[in-house]
């Protein structure tokens, strides 16, 4: 069994458009604690995006949509719309990183398009910074 999961450890990151595996996602406190403690962040009118380099070979993601943002039906509406953005524009990311994207208040009444070009242009400027 050991050697299964040496195996799949091995593997490249292979980007799959069509899935958004619990491995693509930062799912523990303390990862999320690290990630805010980088202090390395961008940010537009909509979002803030904090980063560090990952351990993995494939970026992850974590998301947080606080109190601020609406109610518990926008919030989630809010992250649903930044799942699918990654998991399309994951390719727009060069390294292996660890993101937490931040929805600001502005973000509750986003569109989907408008969330895809807000969150293409902070991976694009992620992948010119992977250091």
């Amino acid at each position: 069994m050991a050697w299964a999961v040496q195996i799949i450890a091995s593997r490249p990151c292979i980007v799959s458009g069509n899935q958004f595996k619990k491995s693509d996602r930062i799912l523990k406190r303390f990862e999320f604690v690290e990630l805010s403690n980088s202090r390395k962040a961008f940010q537009d009118r909509f979002f803030i995006v904090a980063f560090k380099p990952g351990t993995g070979k494939c970026a992850r993601l974590g998301i947080t949509a606080s109190k601020r943002v609406g109610n518990a039906v926008t919030r989630n509406r809010v992250k649903r719309l930044v799942r699918e953005v990654f998991r399309l524009k994951r390719d727009r990311i060069t390294a292996a990183m660890d993101i937490n994207v931040i929805a600001k208040k502005t973000a509750a009444d986003i569109s989907f398009a408008q969330a895809g070009a807000s969150l293409e242009n902070l991976f694009v400027r992620l992948g010119g910074n992977s250091n």
